[in-house]
């Protein structure tokens, strides 16, 4: 019996310095997709620039063949030189209707060709104020992954899992996603608009220490919300001082931050736990189910009911043994 033809071939690039650990999410997960499949779907093929990475030699990406997906990956922190000669052919790719999927650093060769221009893209949050100086024509978040259709952008790190669970469940279904989640440990799959959680000090500095003191208060005290007042007190500043702090650095009042905050960890415990919306309510800081649901929805405009049932399905496929919570966008 002849033998299924393999029909996607996968192009990785790597650049100068790429990422192993990015190389690593997702060269296994494909090859466990595979296995999944019981044929070899995906093939793979590795590129470099000029014949060297960090795997060792490889072929140059000018001797690629037809391709139907393109991984350009990247490191976390060290940008890629211009090369006007891949940026070139990254624009030939895409005109040929290959779907291009940059990790990391290894958006800049694509921000670099204008592709991205007037589309959403994202990077690691240590990256993102000096990329959206630079290409001022890119919509810039700080989500984890961002899709545009023909385009996907990836911050890096453990959110390279997250794209591909998300990609590979779009391609295949989201049994073998969620499958795959099982296989490998993930906890849960995030997705597309979660934020990066920046450090604080990334975002201010350590030049304010109350600041900082102020809101790790904040966040161990989510259940039982702590009154201005009282942060002051603990930080051992005047609440007038400690709101034109949070003002100057922070562009907020103590009150919003907190809200902002508790709301987050409601949106986070709704789409990634079971426990009930009341009971989320009452660990965010909310005395009752309806001061919840009216304060979730004029800062989210949906209420906490429809969050969960727009983020969060639980899928059970018949050969295994229990249910697996994954969770999807449903529109």
């Amino acid at each position: 019996m002849p033998e299924t033809p393999i029909n996607h071939i996968v192009g990785l690039l790597l650049l100068p310095q790429a990422s192993l650990s990015h190389y690593g999410q997702i060269a296994e997960l494909l090859l466990h997709a595979n296995r999944i499949l019981e044929r070899p779907h995906y093939r793979q093929q590795v590129f470099s620039l000029g014949g060297e990475c960090v795997l060792g030699a490889a072929p140059d990406y000018l001797s690629s063949e037809k391709l139907e997906t393109l991984f350009i990956i990247g490191d976390l922190l060290v940008p890629a030189a211009a090369d006007a000669m891949l940026e070139r052919w990254l624009l030939q790719q895409a005109k040929s209707g290959v779907q291009i999927l940059a990790i990391g650093t290894g958006i800049i060769p694509l921000a670099n060709t204008g592709l991205l221009n007037g589309k959403r893209a994202c990077c690691h949050w240590s990256s993102i104020e000096v990329l959206r100086a630079a290409y001022p024509d890119v919509r810039w978040s700080h989500h984890l992954f961002e899709a545009e259709q023909q385009l996907l952008t990836c911050a890096g790190g453990a959110s390279t899992t997250d794209l591909m669970l998300s990609w590979l469940g779009q391609q295949q279904n989201l049994d073998l996603a969620a499958h795959l989640s099982e296989w490998f440990l993930v906890e849960r799959m995030r997705p597309q608009d979660a934020q990066q959680r920046i450090p604080l000090k990334a975002r201010i500095g350590t030049s304010q220490p109350k600041l900082i003191e102020a809101v790790t208060l904040m966040e161990t005290n989510l259940e039982e919300p702590l009154s201005p007042d009282d942060l002051a007190y603990h930080v051992g500043l005047s609440r007038r001082h400690l709101e034109r702090l949070f003002k100057k650095h922070l562009d907020s009042v103590p009150s919003r931050f907190y809200l902002q905050l508790r709301l987050d960890k409601a949106r986070q415990m709704l789409r990634d736990t079971d426990r009930s919306i009341v009971e989320v309510g009452m660990a965010c800081g909310f005395s009752s189910a309806s001061h919840f649901s009216t304060t979730y929805r004029t800062h989210f405009n949906l209420t906490p009911r429809q969050e969960r049932g727009r983020a969060t399905h639980v899928e059970s496929a018949p050969s295994w043994t229990h249910s697996v919570a994954i969770q999807r966008r449903l529109d």
